[in-house]
């Protein structure tokens, strides 16, 4: 997995220009954020590595459902207490000193137990209706109830499109599959025309110059970082978006200062590395017998697709803004961290399966 290792140290690097301003000015050190993302998230995501790199994967299946269950108990917790709010959200809790994202964890053993669920041979789950396609519903439901309130609408698309490809490398049935499709829609869109804010980000995305000043600030601060990098960028740290009007740097914006600081070219770099990795987990996901391997591979494979497409996509005009981070560059020690785990488990799997 040397593109995930080349992708962590680009992350890092990326993060300590996009967060030096920010750093200095609320806590009076340029590498505040970095040094907080490499003891939260890379040391965290190297010892995760390492465990599930010697662990065994198929040992991941009898205690999944286990796994699963404990992570949607802290994402419950986060509507206690023990939540934290910010920015309007509730997507974080501190258990003593440590604060971290439950729906991150979420993605690491929704994965596992689907992917257990799944390939259980006693069952053929994949065409089955009632054994198979009601519970994959009912428990998907579920999750993106508890996600969606929140809010984080983006998770709930990325973990829910990763379910369903899961579910469709399993052999679903296509009726079964269009009909899920047909279910996300609708919800998603009864979401979406029941909440303004969300309502707004549509528009924002059919007229991104409608409100230049309010809804549509971000994507067209982002477009103006992006374009003002040109081909070859201004050069590393010195980009001027980061410091005065881009929202969001150091996590949503990151590539926006990656393209404005490297250009064109630099920006073709990463869109290639997170290219080149989908298409490694894929191909081995295709080569591999055992199914409870390969659908955790396609899952993971699914999950770096759909985040790392919709992040750079948004912030790039083509998608709405949704608010997802870039897997392995963005700041956030707890996605860090599962990405890093989740790693390690792919190349278990390759030595093992």
């Amino acid at each position: 997995m040397s593109l995930v290792f080349i992708l962590t140290v680009a992350g890092l690097v990326i993060l300590a220009s996009a967060s030096s301003e920010l750093g200095k000015i609320k806590f009076n050190d340029s590498y505040y954020f970095l040094k907080h993302q490499v003891l939260f998230g890379l040391l965290f995501g190297l010892a995760g590595f390492i465990a599930a790199y010697f662990m065994p994967y198929k040992n991941y299946r009898p205690i999944s459902f286990a796994l699963l269950i404990l992570s949607i108990i802290l994402l419950a917790l986060v509507f206690t207490k023990f939540g934290v709010v910010a920015g309007g959200a509730s997507r974080w809790i501190k258990l003593g000193p440590i604060v971290f994202q439950p729906a991150e964890l979420l993605k690491l053993t929704f994965i596992l137990y689907l992917a257990a669920w799944l390939s259980n041979p006693k069952m053929n789950r994949g065409e089955d209706f009632w054994a198979g396609f009601m519970p994959f519903v009912l428990i998907s439901g579920f999750i993106a109830t508890l996600l969606l309130l929140q809010p984080a609408t983006s998770t709930v698309m990325i973990l829910m499109g990763s379910g369903m490809a899961m579910y469709f490398i399993s052999g679903a049935k296509m009726t079964h599959i269009l009909i899920v499709i047909a279910a996300g829609i609708a919800a998603l869109g009864l979401v979406i025309w029941a909440t303004p804010y969300r309502l707004q980000r549509i528009m924002t995305f059919v007229n991104p110059h409608s409100d230049t000043g309010g809804a549509a600030y971000q994507i067209n601060q982002s477009l103006n970082a992006i374009g003002s990098g040109g081909l070859f960028g201004v050069g590393y740290g010195r980009s001027t978006s980061k410091s005065s009007y881009l929202p969001d740097p150091i996590n949503d914006s990151i590539f926006a200062v990656a393209a404005e600081e490297m250009g064109f070219i630099g920006a073709g770099v990463i869109v290639i590395l997170f290219g080149l990795l989908v298409f490694k987990i894929f191909r081995l996901a295709k080569n591999l017998r055992d199914k409870f391997g390969q659908l955790i591979l396609v899952g993971f494979g699914s999950l770096v697709a759909l985040q790392s497409i919709v992040n750079m996509g948004a912030l790039s005009g083509l998608l709405p803004l949704t608010g997802v981070p870039l897997p392995f560059v963005s700041y956030g020690g707890t996605a860090l961290a599962v990405l890093l785990t989740l790693s390690g488990i792919a190349v278990n799997i390759s030595r093992h399966a």
